[in-house]
């Protein structure tokens, strides 16, 4: 089932594993904690049972079983929430394991369960009742709550930080993955969360090194400092190792005792017979490219990760700190990586890109990310200051009555409506409004706002049809999938099938009556719906690059005001993708066009696609520069069609091309010039909305989709793009004259 509220953070997936199967592996506690690649299914439970199978941000997580009893501050529903509970006074005084050595033999009897049940909690996590719910939180999440100290205190309950920690639980316990790198809002957490785990990995390791990176050196000289000393300094007797130099060290942390465990047979042990080195440590790092290369790591907390500005570069860093935590390809040590995102131009395109290449649905054959990470976004109500309530619940909307929050004080508002009223006073500042919305996004689309004044297009308008597109499930109005040739016949009928793993994204197909229409006049073949629609296309001709690197291929098609059964002045089909090999592309694109029945606009630079068009009897849909006459056009442009790309002329009139369907089709016309001023524009192709956002007229090599699409928009408004006849300035008068009579005259 859906866990209820808005943008719910993890699904309950009932009978995901056979109930029998748990039921029998349970009883003699056969489940392994890591994943199970039997049922794809990451198990965080080390008791060898588990229970619910959970699905955050696509990972399947198989958490322990639900107890018959947790712990219970009340008995009443209304008064079952988290609240810390103190060292015992006794405890308290005891600052080393030195100390409780020297204690006698009643007093270590009288506390050694509460020792040992507090490394159990450590080690396996606990349930507790939560408004009368049993509610799990993992070993990391309970050390955070219940040992951490932080600038306000100790930290309370938040159900967002629960599946932020049970996601780590995963990352930790899944073979395949490097860690997580988690997209934030401001104010969340994030660098005493990483912390606490930084101080929780390290007192428990031997020969191990645990590292922090942030925005700058000195930003993460301040955590150590701030952070991670504090919070390991305020650790109970029994989970801190002795340190070796100073009791708040500037630069490192160092370990030469372990926090051993407790328990009732060794508790009467003397420190000579346990005592060895740890040979641990803790430190931090200056921002570099190629900070911690060659160490070996343990866990690594890299902070602020999306606001690394240039010379530094958060993607080299990490192509360089990946390998101190494998040795060969095993994985050794885990990356905790958060932030908030700079605006695009200013580190936020990589930290993006490595968020995107951490989608855990996109694995290499090694079962792995592209960037090794499992990416996560918590939205900003779920997570914001002042309205949470004292279960760690999000308020969303205003309550009828005023709700008691988790810092004693009373919520009035909800963090939704309070977050719409401060969108609605920055509409008309699009640089503050995007500044916000990246500090407090609730999509991932917020999260990744780029500055306004970085973009040649209109930036409130595109922003505004990304907003909308992610309110939408993108599975109800857009498909995936691929074309073929029907039997595998080329040149005959063409059949779109939808396909998950397909190149194309279409939001409309046209009525079976208008597929396939084409006719064939002197041998060539013509589109018959050329007056529905056209498409544009960005091509590229050579297999592979060096590297592996290259453009993408683009193909984008818009329809035209029409009176068919068919939308208008919408964009319908996107394509952005470089298959193996230039052939399957051009093969691609032409069976688009025949589906559809529209003509293309090529970008003529790299002619193989336009030749393939020829060769294969459709130079009727390939479609001429509209900038020019007939007359006017070079001999190879009257033998394939296209449009340059050099030319200045042509990049503006594209530029403007685009400018002006975004002022009069995306986002909301406020002046109601061109539609109602509450209704808002189509086009569901978000990738093609953040070209735009992006485009660099000066350099249009790294934007196809911008390309094609502005090239789509030329196609159907060819007609505004013909020069105008000029008249002759030579002027002939000819004699005219009149053969009445004999004898002509002249006509004067």
């Amino acid at each position: 089932m859906r866990k209820e509220g808005q943008n719910s953070l993890y699904t309950v997936v009932s009978d995901y594993i056979p109930k029998g199967v748990i039921s029998n592996k349970n009883r003699v506690k056969s489940w392994v904690y890591g994943y199970n690649e039997q049922y794809n299914v990451v198990i965080i439970s080390k008791t060898g049972q588990i229970g619910d199978v959970i699905n955050i941000s696509g990972v399947y997580i198989a958490i322990p079983p639900t107890p018959d009893k947790c712990l219970q501050r009340s008995s009443s529903k209304v008064e079952q929430y988290w609240e810390r509970q103190p060292i015992p006074k006794s405890l308290e005084r005891i600052q080393s394991i030195f100390q409780w050595n020297e204690m006698p033999a009643e007093f270590k009897n009288r506390w050694v369960d509460y020792i040992e049940q507090e490394f159990d909690f450590r080690e396996q996590g606990t349930w507790f009742m939560n408004n009368g719910v049993k509610t799990y939180i993992t070993g990391s999440h309970y050390m955070y709550l219940q040992w951490s100290s932080i600038d306000v205190g100790y930290p309370d309950f938040r159900e967002a930080n629960r599946i932020y920690w049970l996601f780590w639980e995963a990352c930790k316990a899944d073979e395949r993955c490097f860690g997580m790198i988690y997209l934030k809002i401001r104010r969340s957490g994030f660098s005493f969360m990483s912390s606490s785990e930084a101080v929780n990995i390290g007192t428990l390791a031997k020969d191990a090194r645990v590292g922090i990176l942030s925005k700058t050196g000195a930003d993460a000289k301040k955590m150590f400092t701030d952070k991670v000393v504090p919070i390991n300094s305020r650790l109970p007797f029994f989970f801190k190792p002795i340190m070796d130099g100073m009791d708040k060290p500037k630069t490192e942390l160092a370990f030469r005792v372990p926090a051993s465990k407790i328990t009732k047979k060794n508790m009467y042990d003397s420190e000579a017979e346990r005592i060895e080195g740890l040979d641990t440590s803790i430190d931090w790092k200056n921002t570099e490219d190629n900070s911690y290369d060659g160490e070996k790591l343990l866990f690594l907390a890299h902070d602020e990760s999306g606001k690394w500005t240039k010379p530094n570069n958060i993607k080299e860093n990490w192509r360089v700190t990946k390998t101190c935590l494998r040795l060969g390809s095993k994985i050794i040590g885990k990356c905790m990586m958060g932030s908030t995102s700079n605006a695009l131009s200013k580190g936020g395109q990589n930290y993006k890109d490595m968020y995107e290449d951490s989608n855990v649905l996109v694995r290499n054959a090694n079962g792995q990310t592209k960037s090794g990470l499992y990416s996560l976004f918590i939205p900003m109500e779920w997570n914001m200051e002042g309205f949470i309530n004292r279960y760690g619940m999000p308020v969303f909307y205003k309550p009828k009555e005023p709700i008691m929050g988790v810092d004693n004080s009373w919520i009035k508002n909800g963090a939704i409506d309070y977050w719409e009223a401060e969108v609605d006073s920055l509409k008309n500042d699009a640089d503050a409004l995007n500044e916000f919305y990246r500090q407090f996004p609730r999509t991932e689309s917020h999260a990744f706002r780029d500055e306004s004044k970085q973009s040649l297009f209109n930036l409130t308008k595109i922003y505004q049809q990304i907003d909308y597109n992610d309110s939408l499930i993108k599975e109800h109005y857009i498909t995936r999938g691929s074309f073929h040739w029907l039997d595998g016949l080329k040149d005959t009928k063409v059949i779109f099938s939808p396909d998950s793993r397909g190149r194309f994204l279409v939001s409309w197909t046209p009525a079976r009556h208008l597929q396939n229409n084409v006719h064939i006049r002197n041998g060539v073949k013509y589109p018959g719906n050329d007056h529905i629609g056209s498409f544009g296309c960005d091509p590229y001709d050579i297999s592979a690059v060096v590297g592996g690197r290259g453009s993408n291929g683009s193909l984008h098609g818009l329809t035209k005001f029409n009176m068919d059964e068919a939308p208008s002045n919408e964009f319908f089909l996107e394509y952005i993708a470089r298959p193996q090999t230039a052939e399957i592309f051009f093969e691609d694109v032409l069976m688009a066009c025949v589906f559809y029945g529209m003509p293309v606009l090529i970008e003529n630079n790299k002619p193989r696609l336009l030749y393939h068009f020829k060769n294969r009897g459709y130079r009727g849909f390939s479609l001429n520069r509209p900038d020019k006459q007939y007359n006017k056009l070079s001999k190879t442009e009257r033998e394939l069609g296209g449009i340059p790309n050099s030319s200045e002329d042509v990049k503006q009139s594209h530029a403007s091309a685009i400018e002006s369907y975004i002022e009069k089709y995306i986002g909301f016309d406020m002046g109601g010039v061109y539609r109602d001023s509450d209704e808002i524009g189509n086009m569901p192709f978000i990738r093609t909305l953040e070209d735009w956002a992006k485009f660099d007229i000066n350099d249009r090599t790294k934007f196809d989709a911008s390309i094609s699409s502005g090239l789509a928009i030329m196609a159907n408004q060819k007609h505004l793009y013909l020069p105008e006849k000029k008249d002759s300035k030579i002027i002939l008068n000819f004699a005219r004259y009149s053969n009445d009579g004999t004898n002509s005259q002249l006509i004067r």
